[in-house]
């Protein structure tokens, strides 16, 4: 049996204050194939779809499909502010190497 993602408190926070749920919008957190290392992390909001797994915290979701789920098997979805700027991670211990953009990864 697969583990799902987890989001953390401060990413469901960050949902809350750019008002996601109150436009009908959740984030979506895909894995898809390309980026420099096999594969890559597209996140964006999105509206829920029939067969999303959504994860639930604060009033928000965060949904992923059923074809990424498997790549984000106990992966920590979190919102970081640094100095290049606030955005959604990915902690994803099935990632074997990742590139310095923290948005491809190779399994």
């Amino acid at each position: 049996m697969q583990l799902p993602p987890k989001v953390t408190e401060r990413a469901f926070a960050r949902l809350a204050e750019i008002g996601a749920a109150d436009q009908g919008q959740a984030l979506r957190v895909a894995v898809e194939g390309g980026g420099c290392s096999g594969f890559q992390y597209e996140i964006a909001l999105d509206a829920p779809q029939a067969d999303d797994l959504i994860l639930e915290g604060q009033g928000q979701k965060v949904v992923v499909d059923d074809v990424s789920l498997p790549f984000l098997e106990n992966a920590v979805i979190d919102f970081t502010e640094e100095l290049i700027g606030a955005r959604f991670v990915i902690n994803n211990p099935n990632a074997t190497s990742s590139c310095g953009c923290g948005t491809s990864f190779s399994m």
